[in-house]
């Protein structure tokens, strides 16, 4: 009887779209998983306020690795719903004809509400894919007759390229103007530091891209500001939420802040990451037409993005995970549609023509020589295809 050959070894280089659960986070989920608390939150029998108290006490941890107070922060159900709630309740509260601000190299679930909600002004970026702060400053000083924004949008760190954005000088600029700015933290949170949003407005994170389970995330709405709901029901979340809480998340993700909220974890985490990083970038500038875009030496410590010259992006990706190796296409949203980037193309890059390669806490340097090895060869193959 011949005996079933054991699966090929994966090499998994996309933690900037998902990073695999970290064992502070599933040992929180299984021990939830076995003893609870199951009960309401809402409810004041003992098993309620059991779940209450221990979503209270994930909050706080959250909250201070957010630089938040606790009553600050609004749990959800990750980065794309709090984008949404943050433009669709400032765009209601404000005049209708005040366009929302934010640079094309937003990510998607920043761009496409405010595009689908009214009147949007696109900010410029230069070549790395960082904000033009003049423009910045000139949209919030319009002209007569035009009004001021009712939201910025800024990122914190670029998702497809890694470059940072200078959101502590937007901050002063939208405060001085009397303007909301919004920062989009989902591809930083635990990676930079988060010191420089302690004045920001209202702030996003999500817990899977730190290794946190799927589903569970946060907007901090600081005071004296307020939204309206997005989710209307019961009374959640002090009435800013309704829905069931998602206790279980919560206490993931806060058992994932707690690890990373120590400053010399962050930085050697951030250290290890670098390396691996670098590595990966030299194996892809090592071959003639590839070369790194963004701002590595500035930004995300755990992201490089690569030109590819002479060859489409999508066979890169799947010659790759045929060699068993997952990378990610930044002119590629979805496994559906592989469309070009509207990150590339506000940086005035080839927006068909882009790799990118994130490592995590999960990493191994074995990932890294995968990629050295295969690449490549990949690569060579694809080019004579096209030469042919």
């Amino acid at each position: 009887m011949a005996v079933p050959a054991d699966p090929p070894t994966r090499h998994y280089l996309d933690h900037a779209s998902t990073s695999p659960l970290r064992p502070e986070a599933a040992a929180a989920l299984a021990a939830w998983a076995a003893g609870g608390p199951f009960g309401d939150p809402s409810r004041p029998h003992t098993e309620g306020t059991a779940a209450r108290a221990a979503l209270e006490a994930a909050r706080d941890r959250l909250a201070a690795f957010l630089g938040a107070r606790p009553s600050e922060l609004v749990l959800t159900s990750g980065g794309t719903e709090a984008a949404n709630w943050v433009t669709r309740a400032v765009r209601a509260a404000g005049d209708p004809d005040a366009p929302v601000a934010l640079a094309a190299v937003e990510h998607a679930c920043v761009r496409r509400p405010a595009e689908a909600s009214g009147p949007v002004v696109t900010l410029p970026v230069d070549r790395p894919g960082r904000i033009d702060l003049e423009a910045v400053e000139a949209v919030l000083a319009p002209p007569p007759g035009r009004p001021r924004p009712a939201l910025v949008h800024c990122q914190h760190a670029n998702h497809e390229v890694g470059t940072r954005q200078p959101v502590g000088e937007v901050a002063r600029a939208c405060a001085a103007a009397g303007v909301p700015l919004h920062v989009d933290a989902c591809a930083s949170a635990g990676h930079l530091d988060l010191d420089e949003l302690a004045d920001v407005p209202l702030l996003s994170v999500t817990a899977h891209k730190l290794g946190g389970p799927p589903g569970i995330g946060a907007l901090v709405v600081r005071r004296p500001l307020r939204l309206t709901p997005l989710l209307r029901g019961a009374e959640q979340e002090r009435a800013r939420r309704a829905g069931f809480e998602n206790l279980p998340g919560a206490l993931a993700f806060a058992a994932v802040a707690d690890r990373l909220a120590d400053p010399a974890t962050r930085a050697t985490e951030a250290a290890r990451d670098r390396a691996r990083r670098d590595a990966l970038a030299a194996t892809g500038t090592a071959l003639p037409g590839i070369d790194v875009l963004g701002d590595p030496a500035g930004g995300l410590p755990h992201l490089v993005c690569l030109s590819l010259a002479g060859v489409a992006a999508e066979g890169v990706v799947l010659g790759l995970d045929g060699a068993g190796i997952a990378v990610h296409s930044g002119s590629a949203c979805s496994a559906e549609a592989f469309e070009p980037s509207p990150v590339l193309e506000a940086m005035g890059v080839d927006p068909a023509g882009s790799l990118r390669l994130s490592v995590g806490w999960s990493t191994t340097d074995s990932d890294v020589a995968a990629f050295a090895r295969a690449f490549p060869d990949v690569l060579a193959g694809l080019r004579a295809l096209a030469g042919a």
